[in-house]
């Protein structure tokens, strides 16, 4: 009987472990699964747990599977990035002297390399923030079809990430 009685509750884990509805009864079976760290540390990642902005209200862009992020903010003449962490919360100051922007408009490639400009709080041969005063490239990253995408070079390994970039009702003046 003892086995059997086993054998039902691993049944009923297992059952448990499988269903990831939010919308179940709060069983003590669903309880311990849902609280055990697996499925949390997956629904972080599913749910995209940090916010949907960076720090300085600009557009989140993410780096490496998100060990990284960067946040692109501009206003009618510059474009600044800044470096953060993986939760899209701090300044990650790295060692890059640039970044740079790749975009392809009306078919044609377009380069912009930003300078480091670092923050008052960077460590010396760091930087968490890169700009470049260029209203071309505000124009082009204001095109919805301007296909851009960000590249940096992090402890000797580089990084690339998708600039989406929605302009509608938001304040650019930052």
């Amino acid at each position: 009987m003892k086995y059997l009685s086993f054998s039902t509750v691993v049944l009923v884990l297992l059952a448990a472990g499988c269903s990831q509805d939010s919308s179940q009864s709060s069983s003590s079976e669903s309880t311990v699964v849902m609280d055990s760290a697996p499925p949390a540390t997956v629904d972080s990642y599913d749910s995209h747990a940090h916010a949907s902005e960076g720090p300085h209200h600009g557009t989140l862009i993410e780096l490496g599977n998100e060990k990284y992020h960067a946040e692109l903010v501009h206003d009618e003449q510059s474009v600044t990035i800044y470096m953060l962490d993986s939760s899209a919360a701090k300044a990650n100051p790295v060692e890059a002297t640039e970044v740079t922007i790749n975009l392809v408009h009306n078919g044609k490639p377009a380069q912009f390399k930003l300078p480091a400009a670092p923050d008052a709080n960077d460590p010396a041969g760091k930087s968490s923030r890169f700009t470049l005063q260029d209203a071309k490239l505000v124009e082009e990253l204001e095109h919805g079809h301007a296909a851009a995408k960000l590249n940096i070079l992090i402890d000797g390994k580089s990084y690339r990430g998708e600039i989406h970039h929605d302009l509608e009702g938001h304040d650019h003046a930052h």
